[in-house]
Order: structure tokens, then C-alpha cells, then sequence
């Protein structure tokens, strides 16, 4: 049965076209005209083509994405298209013109003719065939350069534009809690500072694009129980505000995000889905956000399926609207009949609705999806391309910048020249072992009518490049127990001068895989056979150089230490594999450093190094969590000394405390401004980069605090000889924290601002005193540090 249809036929009533009005006084023109159903269908996806059987779909996808009527369901308007490019290979030509005609049939069938917003995964690049491929991001932390992946988000943003797509499913912001978790590949790492500032980078570089950045996964998501996919999260508030949230909000202020999608998780046993808290009253009463909330797959049937706090379909899409959640994705299930049927019953207000299609609107109306000019497509399908040089380029520069060098004893690194070298290992010759499970490649699956769609040279392709002759043995697989070739690996390696090892990771989804969206790990041992392959080659005594291509950290215990260098990539991309063989041969200088802490100990129980004094070594545990390479960690061809550590403070040094008694260390006031600088000198013989790393160590607070946590940090390249002078203009707002009363507080008390080349290596302490009385802050408050970074003269030489 039908709502009223309203029949309003005057000039007012076209006012919603008028692109001189501001977005929202056209969504607030045009609901009114609108019947129920017309309203709902504004608040769905469809995701036409999913695959709903065999094996190569997700749970609970096969009776959760059934075949629609496709006649049917744009009847009345549709909100959303689910990725038309990232559900099967289509050459983007191909695509581009399916998309277009689809948009049409849209168009013509809704009353009002507005296009639908289309939305696809972008991760680590738009999510289609034929398109690039860039580093997963944990990668792009290990690049500590916002820059550059700003540079990458804007270019992932023009493709997809391009290709008449609007939003896209990224970034990802939550932080690592613990490694087992199968997206841990996802994340930036393990810092919330260091993954907000990356992850706000991204998503200005794909909204100047003109693409809606989706924040993911809003909140809690990566601290579920025991590293398990959608398991319960046991967080406190005070975990959920400090650690968690950060990112967050720095990617909405000073990211310009303009979506927002919800975890799967419980937290405290509120699935966020349901937490009206948390996705109205934080999200959008305290923090002012104005976007949309989109659901995560499936994740509103999954109050009731899952969670088990709603009976039906109309209870869960009740309580998800009251919520904030504005558009189910990625088809239309619960907010489809059974929301209308609960409008109709008197058991949802309609002002529920019309909330989220002012939103949905609003954005459309951003967008041009109201104006009476849109096109589907901004150019010639023909001429529409995914993978191109300067993609390729943008790839490898950010590979590069991402390969992370934890150990080089004797030298071993840079390969010298002239050298028998073996590449051995199941990650050696394989590209999958390049890409993250969110890679069109890895997260469709197999198609070999098909192919990859793209150029993704292995390691043994690129390294020989530059080493002729090499000698391969795959070893072992990825997964599996079959050892029958570890015997001709390590003979491989006892005939060679070098043996470049190559293990880590294959990603998939839901356990095909051993990292990604539900390959979770029970403990952090390398997959299959791998530990087998590892000692077999390193007990012959073979100069080793370990290279491990993963989707998380992985335990290098005292079996490790044998090996001469390890060098770590996080699924560095399509040109991953040229990136680690460049700093393999020492075409590139490394000066990639850890986001995650690399464990020690495969079955202790992940800690990251955001712990307070009693989650580090003490003589009240047989445990040590040291890891056995920490946060920030990573090494250079070149050396770099840092000196003349200062600080410039308003109250400057030997300021008075309260009871009138001189202070040696310099005072900083609550609500001022500190400035620290440092002078770092390349002193070796070739060009290179440091990452200069501020941290924050609070000895005496309210609560517990982080033995450290970093605030600050720069990327600094210098020539052999030459100096730069890095400064931190850092505000007493982050210095910040959850007090005992629950509200976000700046702390009067003795503070350290320490230089580091990572979180275990400090190189000179700054003392400070935070003066005057303790200060709240809130979502107004100063973020981060300015930070500059001033060449100094060149080295004299005698």
C-alpha cells in the first residue's frame, strides 16, 4: 500500500533544485514532497551482482544478499549503489558504461529522477579490476609521511571519480590492540596519534578529490576479545576516549570527512550499531558532525541475527535508526518493508526518517546528485583509466618509504655486488604476497579467466634486476604441512653467499587466509611450516636476511637472532617487491619505521607499547612483553647524530610554583604553548632520511598514563654533511587526558617531552613543569604540535 503522494505542483515545490541554495535548505525543500516509501528507498543500497552462494562469500551473505527485483527496487528512488566496479572483474570501460546506464534507469524511475550515490572500497586503491594498487596501510604508517599518502588519497579519489563513483569505504582508524586480529593489516598502527594524523592525510586527499571519505570503523572495532572478528569489546570509557576515538575526531575536523561508518562491535555489551550515545550524542551533539552514518554490511540484521538484542528485522532497523545510523548497506534488508511497516504500525516516527533523508540529501545535493545538469559520468567511458604511470610511481615511492630495516649486523645490507645469492621461501616468488586482503585481487577472489589485471612483480622478479643468476627454492607454502621442500631451501642456502628468506602472509577473508577480514590468529607464530623453513635455513650458517611480507607483526624470538638482517614490509603494494629490492641492494636508503611493535614471545598476550609502567617488564611477573623491536624502530644506510636538545617556554626556565619555590624545570602553562627543538646531522656518507619522534612521558597523573606516548614526529632528509634544526611547537592541550570524573583534563605536574628514534630509544629529554590550575579541554582543544623542520649550514670540513 502506498503513502499519500503529495501533489504539490508550484515553483516552492522545485526549490530542492536550485543549486543557490545551501545543500540543507534543499533536502528540507524536497522531503516534505516525498511519500514513505520514496523516503526509505533514499536510506538503502543495492548491491546488484553480489554473489549469494558457494563459497567464496562471506557469512551469512548468502541469505542476507538475495536476489532483488531490480524493476522493483528503483521504483521509488534509490539511496545508494553498491559497488558496480568491486563485485566481479569488468574492464572500467565496460563498467563505467553499465554504471551509467543503471544510473539512468534510476533516474527514470523515481519520481523525482535523482541518481543514486554510489559507493566502492578504497583502501589501498579503488577496489577494481585493472586498478592500482598502493601499501596497505600499515604500511603507510611505517612511511611516517602524511604527505605523501595525502598525495595518494587524492589520487585514488580522481579515479574514482572518474569512474562516476561518490564515497568511499575509507580510511580505516581503528588502532591496533592486539595483532592477532585479522585486520590488523587495516590499521595505521598502533598509536592513535600516529594513525590519526596519517589517516586525516587520506581523507583530505580523497574529499579535495571530490569523494566522500568513510571513517571505519567508528569505534572499538580492533580491541575485541582475544583478537577475534567481531568479538565482544572489554573497554573501558576511559581506553574508548584516549586511544580509540582520537583518530576519529582528527579525521573529521581537520580531515573534512563526510561519512562515518559504525563498528560490528559491543562495547560494554551495547552493539555501537544500537548506541545512540555513541553515534548521536558524541558523534554528532559533541562533536557537531553533520555527514552521514552508514551501516557496515550487514550490521543492522545483526542486532538481531548476532547480537541478539532485537526480535526482527523492524526492531533492528528501529533501534539502528534512533541510533544515527542514516543508510543500511549494502542492500536494502531492514530499512526496506520492515521499517515501513513499522512507520505504518505506529512503532517508528517518521521524524526518525525524515532526520537521516536530510542527511542523505544533503549530501546528494553536495554532490550535484539534485542538479538538474548531472551527468553520470564526468568523461568518455573509453578513455577511463585505473592503473596508470603516475599511479605506478605513487605506489613505489610510497613502498619505498615503508620498508622497514629492524636488524643489520655485520653490514650484511646493502647486498654487495658480485655475490651468490639465494632467494628462498613461499613469500619469494608469489605477488599475492604483496597485496592486503582489501586489494581487488585478494578480497573478490580468484578469477583466472581473468588474471590479476595488473603487473605485480614478486621479490624473485625484481631482485634479480639487480642480482643476476639467483638461485629459488619456494621451501614451503604460505599455509599447509608439507616440509618436503624445506631440505632443497636450505641446501639452496648452504651453496649461496647470501640467502634472502621470504615469508609472512597470503590475505583472504573469513579464514582464506592467514591475515585479513576474519583470519584472525591464535597466537603470532609465522603461518604453517614457515618456523620450520626459518631454522632449517639460518642452521647453515648462511649470512640470512630475513624479509618477512605480512599483514601484522609476527613473533622474532632468540631463533631470529641468527639471521644477519630483517627486514619487514608490510603488503608494500604492486610495486612492492621493486620497493624491497631497491632497499635490499641499497638503490634506496630504508628509513621506514615500526607502527606496530614486533613481539618477542608468539603466545604472550599482544601488548602494544601504549602501556602503563605495570604492562612493561617488573619483578611482579615471570612474563616480559619487551618486544623485540619497538614502536617507531627502523634503520638507515647512513648514520644521523642529534644534538642541542632546548626548549623555549612562556614562563621560561626556573619559573615559580604555587608555594613560591623555584623549579629547575621550565614552567608550561596549562593552557600555553612549549616549544622543543632538536638538531639532527646526517653524519655518513650517502643521503638519507630520519624520523625524528617526540614522545610525552607523564610520571605522576590522576590515572595511569602510557610510559610514553607519541605526540610528535617529522620525517628529516639530509645529504651526507648537512644539518636540519626540528622544532615542536607543542600545545599543553595534548598533554591531555580522561580524568577521574570522566571528563578530558590538562594535569598541573612534572613532564618529560623526550626525542626519540623510536619508543625504547631515547636520545635527549626535555623536563617541563605544566603550571596552573587543572584545565578541561574538549572537542575545541589544539590536537597536535606545529611542527617545523629548518635546513642548517653545511659540515665544515678541514
Amino acid at each position: 500500500m502506498r503513502g499519500h503522494v503529495p501533489t504539490d505542483t508550484s515553483p516552492e515545490s522545485a526549490r530542492w533544485r536550485d543549486p543557490r541554495l545551501s545543500p540543507a535548505e534543499r533536502a528540507e525543500a524536497l522531503v516534505p514532497l516525498m511519500t514513505l516509501e520514496e523516503k526509505v528507498a533514499q536510506l538503502v543500497g543495492v548491491w546488484a551482482g553480489a554473489d549469494a552462494s558457494g563459497e567464496g562469500v562471506a557469512p551469512h551473505q548468502t541469505d542476507l544478499a538475495a536476489s532483488l527485483d531490480w524493476d522493483t527496487v528503483i521504483s521509488h528512488g534509490l539511496g545508494q549503489l553498491t559497488r558496480p566496479y568491486g563485485t566481479a572483474p569488468v574492464d572500467p570501460a565496460a563498467g563505467a558504461r553499465s554504471l551509467a546506464a543503471s544510473q539512468r534507469q534510476i533516474v527514470a524511475a523515481g519520481r523525482f529522477g535523482i541518481p543514486a550515490q554510489v559507493h566502492e572500497e578504497c583502501l589501498t586503491g579503488f577496489a577494481a579490476w585493472r586498478a592500482s594498487v598502493y601499501p596497505a596501510p600499515l604500511s603507510w604508517g611505517a612511511s611516517f609521511d602524511p604527505e605523501l599518502v595525502e598525495e595518494m588519497g587524492g589520487r585514488i579519489g580522481r579515479s574514482m571519480r572518474a569512474a562516476g563513483v561518490h564515497q568511499g569505504l575509507a580510511p580505516v582508524l581503528d588502532v591496533t590492540r592486539d595483532y592477532r586480529w585479522g585486520r590488523t593489516e587495516e590499521t595505521i598502527g598502533e598509536d592513535p596519534y600516529l594513525v590519526a594524523t596519517v589517516g586525516a592525510a587520506y581523507v583530505r586527499g580523497l574529499e579535495t578529490a571530490g569523494v566522500v571519505a568513510t571513517l571505519k570503523h567508528f569505534a572499538g572495532y580492533s580491541a575485541s576479545r582475544g583478537g577475534r572478528n567481531l568479538a565482544p569489546v572489554p573497554m573501558g570509557a576511559r581506553e574508548l576516549a584516549d586511544v580509540v576515538l582520537p583518530p576519529f575526531e582528527m579525521a573529521l575536523r581537520l580531515g573534512g570527512a563526510r561519512s562515518v561508518m559504525n563498528s560490528y562491535s559491543e562495547i560494554d555489551g551495547v552493539p555501537v550499531a544500537a548506541d545512540e550515545t555513541l553515534l548521536t550524542g558524541l558523534l554528532r551533539e559533541e562533536w557537531g558532525f553533520t555527514g552521514t552514518v552508514v551501516s557496515d554490511y550487514f550490521a543492522i540484521r545483526f542486532l538481531e541475527r548476532l547480537h541478539g538484542v532485537a526480535g526482527d528485522g523492524s526492531r533492528a532497523a528501529a533501534l539502528a535508526l534512533r541510533a544515527g545510523i542514516d543508510v543500511e548497506l549494502p542492500t536494502a534488508d531492514t530499512y526496506a518493508a520492515p521499517l515501513i511497516e513499522a512507520v505504518k504500525a505506529g512503532e517508528v516516527d517518521e521524524a526518525l526518517i525524515d532526520r537521516a533523508l536530510r542527511r542523505v540529501l544533503a549530501q546528494k545535493a553536495e554532490l550535484g546528485l539534485l542538479d538538474a545538469d548531472w551527468r553520470p559520468l564526468p568523461g568518455d567511458p573509453d578513455g577511463l583509466r585505473l592503473d596508470d604511470g603516475p599511479s605506478q610511481d605513487l605506489a613505489l615511492r610510497l613502498a619505498r618509504e615503508s620498508v622497514v630495516v629492524l636488524r643489520n649486523t655485520g653490514a650484511i645490507l646493502p647486498l654487495a655486488t658480485g655475490r651468490r645469492v639465494a632467494v628462498v621461501g613461499p613469500a619469494a616468488d608469489d605477488p599475492m604476497a604483496m597485496l592486503g586482503c582489501y586489494t581487488f585481487p585478494a578480497h573478490i577472489g580468484a578469477h583466472p579467466e581473468h588474471g590479476l589485471g595488473l603487473e605485480i612483480p614478486s621479490l624473485r622478479e625484481a631482485l634479480g634486476r639487480f642480482v643476476p643468476d639467483l638461485v629459488y627454492e619456494r621451501g614451503c607454502g604460505i599455509t599447509g604441512d608439507d616440509t618436503s621442500g624445506i631440505a632443497a631451501a636450505a641446501a639452496a642456502a648452504a651453496a649461496s653467499d647470501v640467502c634472502v628468506l621470504a615469508v609472512g602472509d597470503r590475505a583472504g577473508l573469513f579464514g582464506r587466509g592467514t591475515s585479513g577480514e576474519g583470519c584472525d590468529a591464535a597466537d603470532l607464530r609465522l603461518p604453517g611450516v614457515q618456523p620450520e623453513l626459518v631454522r632449517a635455513v639460518l642452521a647453515t650458517g648462511t649470512p640470512v636476511v630475513l624479509v618477512l611480507l605480512a599483514g601484522r607483526p609476527y613473533a622474532l624470538g632468540p631463533e631470529t637472532e641468527a639471521a644477519a638482517a630483517v627486514v619487514y614490509g608490510f603488503f608494500p603494494g604492486q610495486r612492492g617487491g621493486q620497493a624491497v629490492a631497491e632497499v635490499l641492494t641499497g638503490a634506496v636508503n630504508p628509513s621506514g619505521r615500526l607502527p606496530v611493535s614486533v613481539p618477542r614471545d608468539s603466545g604472550g598476550l599482544p601488548a602494544t607499547y601504549l602501556s602503563p609502567r605495570l604492562g612493561h617488564r617488573s619483578d611482579v611477573s615471570s612474563v616480559d612483553p619487551t618486544p623485540a623491536y619497538p614502536f617507531g624502530h627502523g634503520l638507515s644506510y647512513t648514520t644521523f647524530e642529534w644534538s642541542d636538545a632546548a626548549v623555549s617556554a612562556p614562563g621560561g626556565p626556573g619559573a615559580p610554583d604555587p608555594d613560591g619555590q623555584a623549579e629547575a624545570a621550565p614552567a608550561w602553562p596549562v593552557d600555553g604553548e612549549v616549544s622543543v627543538g632538536i638538531t639532527v646531522r646526517n653524519t655518513g656518507s650517502r643521503p638519507g632520511t630520519e624520523v625524528v619522534q617526540l614522545y610525552l612521558h607523564d610520571p605522576v597523573a590522576q590515572t595511569t598514563r602510557p610510559v610514553v606516548r607519541l605526540i610528535g614526529y617529522a620525517r628529516v632528509p639530509l645529504e651526507p654533511g648537512r644539518s636540519a634544526r626540528v622544532t615542536f611547537d607543542v600545545p599543553a592541550d595534548i598533554t591531555s587526558f580522561t580524568g577521574l570524573r570522566g571528563r578530558r583534563v590538562v594535569e598541573p605536574g612534572p613532564v618529560e617531552l623526550r626525542f626519540g628514534r623510536s619508543s625504547a630509544d631515547v636520545v635527549a629529554s626535555v623536563p617541563l613543569r605544566i603550571v596552573g590550575a587543572e584545565r578541561e579541554v574538549g572537542h575545541d582543544r589544539r590536537l597536535g604540535p606545529v611542527t617545523r623542520v629548518e635546513a642548517g649550514p653545511p659540515e665544515e670540513r678541514g
